[in-house]
């Protein structure tokens, strides 16, 4: 009887422990990730632009003729994206995110309440402008 509980019970453990890596896993792949992606979204400014997020973290903005717009830097916090400009003086501002695939939309609004639609497209480094 005691060996039926014992292989019970470790039965138990391992399916609960299979249960929790399988959550973790579940949780890891849904963690956004910001750097080496590219968006599209109509700024109220400049119309429709391109915004692009380098490996390390630094994001150029510019109009889809090429004018440069913004620059600066891009981190994940807490589940939302935050950029820091280095043309102003607003600070931090971040927006909530979701993971979004290549040619697919989201809608995000700022820790201020605006609201935008970007639409991810497949990363396309940008340059600062000479």
């Amino acid at each position: 009887m005691r060996l039926t509980i014992c292989l019970a019970a470790v039965a138990v453990m391992l399916c609960s422990a299979s249960g929790q890596a399988d959550a973790k896993k579940a949780t890891k792949t849904a963690t956004f990730q910001l750097n080496q992606t590219s968006w599209t979204y109509t700024d109220k400014k400049e119309g429709k632009v391109k915004e692009s997020i380098d490996p390390d973290g630094n994001y150029i903005t510019q109009t889809v003729g090429g004018k440069h717009v913004d620059h600066g830097t891009a981190v994940m916090k807490d589940k939302k994206a935050c950029f820091t400009s280095a043309m102003t003086k607003d600070g931090e501002i971040c927006w909530t995110t979701t993971p979004v695939a290549v040619g697919h939309s989201m809608k995000t609004v700022s820790d201020k309440g605006e609201k935008l639609t970007v639409h991810r497209i497949a990363y396309a480094k940008l340059s600062m402008p000479k």
